[in-house]
This record gives C-alpha cells, structure tokens and sequence, in this order.
C-alpha cells in the first residue's frame, strides 16, 4: 500500500508491532521438549493481546495461526502436536497479522540452544543480506537491482538464493504490488520501489537448493535439492533515505 496520511501511518505501526512483538515473543519462547503446536498456540494468544488475527489463516485457512518450519523445512510448516523441536534445530517463525484493516509481515530463522549441526553461519548470513538490502532500497531503486544485491552477497558466502519465493507488498492485505521481490536479478522485472510505499522484505538464503517444492500436505515447502535454507523478513515504508523498518522491535538483528 501507499501511505497517504498519518492515521495509515498509524495503523500499519500497530499491525507491524502486533506481528513484531509475537515474533520476538515466540522466539523467546521457543525451548526444547515443546511442540510447533505448543509454539504456535502462545504466539495466538500474543496476537490475540494485541486484538490481531493471523493473516495466513484469514487469507488463504492455513491450518494454524503462524508458520513454523523446522530443519529441512523451508516455510509455511503447520504447526502440530507431533512435531517436537530438538536443541540445534534451526527453527524459522512467520508471523503476519491483520489489524484494524493493516496488515504486517516477519519473519526470523534461528538454531534452537547451542549450534550442534552447525546452521549459526547460514542463519547469520540471511541476515546480514537482509540487512544490506534494505539500506540500499529508496524510492526509484530497481527492485531487480536489490534482488541483484541479494544473491550477489548470498553467493559470495557460498550460499545460494530461492528463485519461486519473494517479498510482496503489504498493507492492505497481505499480498499487494509488487507482488514480486526477488532474491536475484529479475532481468524482466523493471518494477522500482516507491516512496511511501509498504513492502515486507525477505531473504531465502539456502544451502543446496534454488527452488522450493511443496509437499503432499499442501503447505509445507522444502529445497527441490534439499539443504536448509534461512529467511529473515521485514515489514518496512520506503522513503528518499534508508527505509523505515516498521517491525524492528522484532529483535532479529539484535
């Protein structure tokens, strides 16, 4: 969406703080021993708080209030009772929200207690990338070109980019214009980004694969190659300087 006056102003920094303080929240929560339906269950209640409701359930009936995706899961995982989170694992949280008419987005992948399989370097990198392409977005910027940055930095650090999953456009609804924000350089893509827009930026930075696929479940996806792969997402306001990044409080940089 495009924001025209204070009161829109307003009312996606509340929908992004619903979605940014679940985040963190859930992140905290997070421990060993629990299950993804245990996880999902308390960021309900967070979102609740705030008088929020899950974006994914409203708009497409995805069966749960968040996405949390494990291991070789790259996103959109169904929380359930079954799936108990083991120390190590690297663990990925979405969370989007509609509030009062707004919508927000984030997202944030992160190794569960100590590093034993070694994903701390993958998770760091997506967020290094993520970080340096939104300090390079202003209104006028190729959105090819960020995209362009993306997996420039991802394949520099050996890693590579998913080329079937992209940031979008928020505000209104969950998915507005643009529609596509790729990771890489989308040469048919002469799409810039626009002051005073809102857009949700997201990296997907993986190991092995460049594609996602989705499984028999209908929802969960994973690498066409297999692997792990890491996404860290921002909801932010584009302006003639550095972005407003409206979901910062979610603590991923920090």
């Amino acid at each position: 969406m495009s924001i025209r006056n204070e009161s829109e102003l307003n009312g996606m920094k509340k929908a992004s703080e619903a979605v940014a303080s679940t985040l963190k929240e859930m992140t905290a929560f997070a421990r060993p021993g629990i299950s993804t339906k245990e996880l999902d269950e308390f960021g309900a209640k967070v979102l609740a708080d705030f008088g929020a409701k899950s974006a994914p359930y409203l708009t497409y009936g995805f069966p749960g209030w968040t996405c949390i995706s494990v291991n070789q899961e790259f996103c959109h995982g169904i929380p359930s009772q079954k799936r108990i989170l083991q120390e190590g694992d690297l663990v990925n949280i979405d969370v989007s929200a509609e509030l009062d008419g707004f919508w927000s987005d984030n997202g944030n992948s992160f190794v569960l207690g100590p590093d034993i399989h070694g994903h701390q370097e993958l998770v760091d990198a997506s967020k290094d990338i993520l970080q340096k392409a939104i300090s390079a977005i202003k209104g006028g910027i190729r959105i090819s070109d960020v995209g362009h940055l993306m997996e420039t930095e991802a394949k520099r650090r050996g890693y590579k980019v998913i080329k079937n999953l992209t940031g979008h456009g928020v505000g209104r609804s969950l998915h507005e214009e643009p529609s596509e924000i790729a990771n890489y350089r989308d040469k048919f893509n002469r799409t810039r980004f626009k002051k005073n827009s809102v857009v949700a930026i997201e990296t997907f930075i993986a190991t092995d694969s460049t594609f996602a696929d989705t499984l028999s479940d209908g929802w969960t996806m994973v690498g066409n190659k297999g692997g792990f792969m890491a996404q860290h997402e921002h909801t932010i306001l584009i302006t003639d300087s550095e972005p407003e990044i409206l979901t910062e409080m979610n603590g991923i940089w920090t």
